[in-house]
């Protein structure tokens, strides 16, 4: 599908400039050594389920692992690389970020917008949706006739996020996927010490 030959895409365009430098990738030393071998390398590499591949605070708090497997299928990933996937579907090693411009295909949240938004609003005449993605993959996708709402995470400052908010993005996706309730009553209900739910319908 259109998916593939865009990934394609991508992953010729990082070979094609040996896996990116320190200031596309945003790692140096043996990070950068390490995200350059695995960016070439991405035709036929090894791959794992998407919810072991993907680490870091939302996803220690969200706790995969423990999650039935339907559940994990509920989870779309928003990828540099790959645009879409499920919590359960074969992702490579790679690292390249939304935000990056990665010549010649330029801004990859732009870039990728057009696809991901025509696969996520079909996908989404099915379910309700529940945004949670940070700016840089919002800004792939423009929704147009999904159902659902868009979450960002108040500090008492009134600011979004802040320095435990991804901690707490992990429980609130947790509390949603586990949940027997509909999905607007969990968010009804949901308390945290820290943060308030600013709840908006897609747009």
């Amino acid at each position: 599908g259109s998916l593939s030959s865009l990934r394609l895409q991508v992953v010729e365009a990082l070979a094609g400039i040996g896996g990116g430098d320190e200031q596309l990738l945003g790692v140096g030393g043996d990070h950068l050594l390490r995200a350059r071998s695995a960016n070439t390398s991405l035709l036929g590499a090894p791959t794992m389920p998407a919810w072991r591949r993907y680490t870091g605070v939302v996803w220690e708090h969200l706790e995969p692992g423990t999650l039935d497997a339907t559940l994990r299928r509920r989870i779309v990933v928003v990828s540099g690389l790959l645009g879409l996937v499920r919590g359960d579907d074969p992702v490579p090693d790679y690292r390249i970020k939304m935000a990056a411009s990665l010549p010649p295909l330029g801004k990859l949240s732009t870039w990728w917008r057009e696809e991901i938004s025509r696969t996520l609003d079909r996908s989404a005449r099915q379910s309700f949706v529940i945004d949670l993605l940070p700016k840089e993959h919002r800004a792939a996708w423009r929704p147009t006739g999904a159902r659902g709402v868009r979450i960002e995470l108040i500090d008492p400052s009134g600011k979004p996020g802040g320095h435990f908010a991804k901690a707490a993005k992990g429980r609130l996706a947790r509390a949603i996927l586990t949940s027997e309730r509909d999905a607007l009553g969990v968010l009804g209900d949901w308390s945290d010490d820290r943060y308030v739910l600013d709840i908006q319908p897609l747009e």
